[in-house]
């Protein structure tokens, strides 16, 4: 007997050490935390940030084209037929007819040649258009870098909110059960005693069969929507993360009254619109810029030597020469193919531009109709918050009523599915608050 009672000691040691293990393995995050390990960790973020670096390497690739090219190569060769090349007969045997030839071989049987060549670009007016390009196109990576940050700042939020919603609706269900379920265990002792009728019984345990339903399905929901916030914020699925915040808490940081009056900022698409535009406008410049001429320096060292045998050919004499010049490359005649690219051109231009007044527009829209939906949202926040505070009261009072005998359990467990209903309904409309809230930061480009 004491040995099973030492075992069960054991069992009950373990799990409690089990359990504070797993609690203290959880990290906790406020809302704050959670964007700021996002903007550190989610995919997306991390991509953008990788494009940056690409861009500085391609700024540094279009630089290096201006600096000195330099190149050597060694080679060695064996011909393995000696080419026979006509020769006239007189100039070896002045005996020979006139028009008689004979075949001589004036190539070596091996040849080694060692050639170094420098180039430098003197005028080329596409290295600069290429190179401020290359500039431009970094200063797009960190626009799109700020674009993906807001994506991810607005996807975290949005989630963080459903997790903490979720888990409201959660503990407002295992709190609506308890009272059903104190509820149906003073009835059934009713029943037993003759003071209520069998129906009040299966009535009361019909309603809590339906809500431990919901709470299975609300525990499942709040399941997914961490998984869904861990997702958003890079996070591996198996790290263990509890929310700081709570979602009445986080109510006070609504601030509608500010929010509603704020004029905002320019949008992080309208610089993006700008700078394609910068692109578009480089990249027709270096196709007018074509017609231009190129002109480069070069210089070419050599050194050759000639064997019969392989080993003789690097032991034997080489000879040296160099050549040092200048090559002007004038476009004269192409198709019309710089023609045409320079007509796509413009038309990119003039897209851009139409682009532009629809992102402008559309920015108005989303600004107009992001204050109404935060409008709207607030009015129905505070009807669901009087809803719930009068289901509540309507609750205590069939409960008071059906305790003192002169109200009926059916009263009671229909006030007790309108508060549940108010409840979420509350919630719903809290959240619904924030996430027009979020959308409204967006719209006015201060989602920061």
């Amino acid at each position: 007997m004491n040995f099973k009672l030492a075992i069960l000691s054991l069992i009950i040691f373990l799990n409690g050490y089990w359990i504070t293990e797993a609690r203290a393995q959880e990290t906790p995050f406020t809302l704050e935390e959670s964007v700021s390990y996002a903007l550190e960790n989610n995919a997306e973020a991390r991509n953008a940030r990788l494009e940056i670096e690409a861009a500085r390497g391609l700024v540094g690739e279009r630089t290096a084209e201006g600096l000195p090219q330099i190149n050597a190569n060694l080679n060695a060769t064996k011909n393995l037929v000696v080419p026979i090349t006509p020769f006239p007969a007189v100039f070896l045997d002045p005996e020979a007819q006139e028009g008689e030839f004979i075949g001589v071989q004036f190539s070596p049987e091996f040849t080694a040649g060692l050639t170094a060549t420098v180039s430098q670009m003197i005028f080329n007016g596409s290295y600069f258009i290429g190179l401020k390009a290359a500039k431009t196109y970094r200063q797009l990576a960190e626009v799109d870098r700020k674009l993906t940050e807001l994506e991810v700042i607005e996807n975290v939020k949005k989630a963080y909110y459903s997790v903490l919603v979720s888990g409201e609706r959660e503990a407002l269900i295992k709190a609506n059960l308890s009272r059903i379920d104190t509820l149906l265990k003073e009835t059934k002792i009713l029943y037993e005693e003759g003071f209520a009728e069998k129906i009040d019984v299966s009535r009361i345990q019909v309603q809590h069969n339906n809500i431990q339903t919901e709470l299975d399905k609300a525990k499942t929901a709040t399941l997914v929507s961490m998984r869904l916030l861990k997702f958003q914020m890079g996070m591996p699925q198996s790290q263990e993360i509890t929310l700081v915040d709570t979602i009445t808490g986080l109510e006070t940081l609504l601030d509608a009254e500010r929010l509603l009056m704020e004029e905002g900022e320019q949008r992080v698409e309208i610089d993006q619109v700008n700078t394609n535009y910068d692109l578009a406008t480089l990249d027709l410049k270096n196709n007018q810029i074509q017609y231009m001429p190129r002109l480069d320096a070069n210089y070419t060292f050599q050194r050759n030597a000639f064997g019969g045998n392989f080993s003789n050919l690097w032991s034997g004499d080489w000879f040296t020469g160099s050549v040092v010049g200048v090559t002007l490359q004038i476009p004269i005649f192409d198709g019309f193919t710089k023609r045409y690219k320079i007509q796509q051109n413009r038309v990119q231009l003039r897209q851009l531009e139409v682009q532009k007044e629809s992102v402008l527009q559309n920015i108005v829209i989303e600004k107009f109709q992001s204050r109404q939906n935060l409008i709207n949202s607030l009015k129905a926040l505070d009807v669901q918050r009087e809803n719930r505070d009068l289901a509540l009261e309507v609750f205590d009072m069939a409960k008071i009523k059906y305790q003192e005998g002169v109200g009926s359990n059916l009263e009671v467990v229909e006030a007790d599915s309108a508060l549940k209903e108010a409840e979420t309904n509350y919630f719903s409309a809290l959240y619904d608050a924030f996430i027009a809230k979020v959308d409204l930061e967006k719209a006015l480009g201060i989602l920061k």
